[in-house]
């Protein structure tokens, strides 16, 4: 698993824009493992805080089960306000993401952890802030129809049709997607990753 190139990159993510975007940068994992865990927000949590929890509590269960791997896992909370929207799995969930969200900003905050094969770890938070259009009805009806929502936290993917709805960011964009690359690839060299 390790020699020249380092440590072989585990992704403990089940996503496939997580594995879109490492691709994009030309970054192949040698494995991917779903990290199955519970996943549910603990009362009062913060989104910050459930951000960096759920990403570190990832890399912790893949990292006890598959020893000798740079372990990446990482996990995106779509905040609005100290709210933590869900990630929506009926058309109602969306609408009422979307009806939230609608003339607003809001943050997108990326929690990121990677774990060396000798144990070392690097934890990181990447926030993006978002703003929607005020949306009309149509435009709410056209997306819940298309169904994109599906599976996304905060029923929207900027990288998809939504992005007609998002007139403005401030931050990054893939952090949005669903991993901050830059950040992420900083993280993955400083513990022994090396570009192949």
């Amino acid at each position: 698993m390790s020699g020249p190139a380092g440590p072989g990159l585990l992704l403990a993510s089940s996503s496939p824009r997580r594995l879109e975007l490492l691709r994009q940068a030309r970054v192949e994992p040698d494995r991917i493992v779903a990290p199955e865990i519970d996943e549910t927000a603990q009362p009062r949590e913060l989104p910050r805080a459930y951000a960096s929890r759920m990403a570190q509590t990832k890399a912790d269960a893949v990292a006890a089960r598959e020893a000798g791997w740079l372990v990446l896992a990482a996990d995106t909370v779509v905040a609005c306000g100290r709210r933590i929207l869900p990630k929506c799995i009926t058309a109602a969930d969306a609408e009422r993401s979307l009806a939230l969200l609608s003339g607003r900003r809001h943050r997108v905050i990326g929690g990121v952890c990677v774990i060396a094969p000798d144990g070392r770890r690097a934890t990181r938070i990447v926030e993006t802030v978002v703003r929607f259009k005020r949306l009309t009805r149509d435009e709410t009806r056209r997306y819940l129809d298309s169904g994109e929502w599906c599976g996304k936290a905060g029923g929207y993917a900027i990288q998809g049709l939504a992005g007609a709805l998002i007139p403005w960011i401030n931050g990054s964009y893939t952090n949005v997607v669903g991993l901050p690359l830059a950040e992420t690839l900083a993280m993955l060299r400083g513990l022994g990753w090396r570009d192949r």
